[in-house]
């Protein structure tokens, strides 16, 4: 119940961060990322926040065994650069430039009641199921 509950916590606070930040408003993103043009640096700042607090909590998560709550600690051993990595980063990057949205912002637009963010979700969904069923079909073969 702890655990729920404490997700559920966690997942309300970044939404509400997301939502207030304006990073869950494509027309703000695709400002931030319209370098060339009317370029709005404002999300610069709540990225470079973000980062100096994932900073942080991974500093501290790297000398504990067990979470706060009691859970174990698994966090991601990866250090290596692949293909799959950096292709997975582009087609990221240029859905971020097309819809103004990436996952969190995405749902949390759409459950903001965002037009815009229901082709976004859908897209993401039905990019995911194809994933799922190449990575199937990589593996058996």
């Amino acid at each position: 119940m702890k655990y729920t509950l404490s997700s559920f916590v966690a997942g309300l606070v970044f939404g509400l961060g997301l939502l207030l930040s304006g990073m869950a408003n494509p027309e703000k993103v695709l400002g931030f990322l319209d370098l060339a043009g009317n370029w709005d640096p404002s999300l610069a700042l709540v990225m470079a926040g973000a980062i100096i607090v994932g900073v942080i909590a991974f500093a501290i998560a790297r000398q504990r065994h067990v979470s706060f709550l009691g859970f174990d600690m698994r966090l991601p051993s990866g250090d290596q650069i692949s293909r799959r990595l950096v292709i997975g980063s582009v087609m990221f990057g240029v859905g971020w430039g097309l819809a103004g949205f990436c996952p969190g912002p995405g749902l949390v637009a759409l459950g903001a009641g965002e037009p815009k963010a229901v082709t976004f979700v859908a897209a993401m969904v039905a990019g995911m199921a194809l994933f799922q069923l190449i990575e199937r079909r990589r593996q058996s073969a």
